[in-house]
Parts: C-alpha cells; structure tokens; sequence
C-alpha cells in the first residue's frame, strides 16, 4: 500500500472517529446536578430586611456585574438579556462553523427566595438538539460561579442567592419576579448586631 493511500484512510478514519465522537457526547444519558443544600441556619437569616423594587434593565445590568466578578474577569462565551423573559445566548463553534445557540427561561422564585429559571424556548442554530443535551452541554463547557446550578434534566437552571458573596454578611432573597410587569422586589438582609 502507497503512502497516499494509508494517508487517505487514516485522515478518513480521524473524520468518522470525531463525528462519531461528537454522536455520541451528544446523545449520552445526561448526569444528575445536585443542588446545594443549606444548612438549617442558613434558612432563616436574621436581621434587618431591606425590600428593593428594580426594573429588569437594571436587574441585567447588576447580574452581569456579579457574574463577571464571579467568573474572576474570564469572559464567559455567553451573554443573556432580561426582557419578557430571560434569553441566554452563545455560539458553538463545530468544525470551524460557528453555530448560535439561544435558550428562553422564566424564572420562578422558590419559598427560600432563590431563583429557579425553568427553560421555554431553544434554538441552536438549525440542529434539532434535545433541550438536555445542550443545558448539559453548556454546563460542560462554561465555568459557573458556585451560587449557578445547571440542571439538564429538569431543563432548569438555580441561581442560589444565599451563597453570594455580599460584604458583611448581607444576603439577596427574591422575593417577586415578574418581568411582563417590570415587577422585581428583591429582600436585603442586613445583619443586625
């Protein structure tokens, strides 16, 4: 055999081992996300509460500023936008081709005031992807602050409030989310002495 012939198959051989590589992460039963427990003192946070009312302009504007100095100054390879929903888009790059990839979610608050974003919409590019697959791939491939649990099964995100880090010891309890009203009241919980 010539070496243009051995070339020929061991390039063919690379491209049907990648595709059948990119098959196979794609189609792979998706791994179960833990959310983080808290404690039972962390449930019931004393002191004083500040009620907040923002629009959901400003609501984008605070999150992008906590998730960039989450992320310690790393650009994440993806931006949302806070509307009649919450919209998180990306681009997945395949082979050299760069594919959009936008989700919709609406967000839900939980009786500990955390957020819960259940997914509504998706679009990536012209591929049909499960919703699954791409929640687990973009949970794969982007490094969330700790507070972010990604959950593909439920084609949920959770967004645990309780564990940002706010100075002295305040904490973040949402408390409305109804952005079809530019409704937000968020609850500051400031220690007390």
């Amino acid at each position: 055999m010539n070496k243009w012939k051995f070339a020929f198959f061991a390039l063919a051989g690379t491209v049907l081992f990648a595709i059948l590589l990119v098959v196979y992460l794609a189609t792979r039963p998706v791994d179960v996300a833990n959310l983080a427990e808290s404690s039972e003192g962390e449930s019931e946070v004393k002191g004083n509460i500040l009620v907040v009312q923002t629009t959901t302009k400003e609501l984008e504007s605070i999150s992008k500023k906590y998730l960039k100095d989450a992320s310690k100054g790393s650009p994440l390879p993806l931006d949302f936008t806070i509307d009649d929903d919450i919209q998180l888009t990306s681009k997945l790059t395949v082979f050299n081709t760069d594919i959009d990839i936008s989700m919709n979610f609406d967000p839900v608050v939980d009786k500990k005031g955390n957020i819960i974003l259940k997914q509504t919409g998706m679009n990536v590019g012209l591929l049909n992807i499960p919703p699954e697959t791409a929640m687990k791939i973009m949970r794969d491939s982007v490094e969330f602050p700790s507070w972010i649990t990604i959950n593909p099964n439920k084609a949920e995100i959770y967004i645990d409030l309780s564990r940002i880090n706010i100075d002295s010891g305040t904490r973040v309890r949402a408390k409305e989310l109804d952005l079809s009203k530019d409704q937000i009241l968020l609850e500051i919980i400031v220690p007390g002495e």
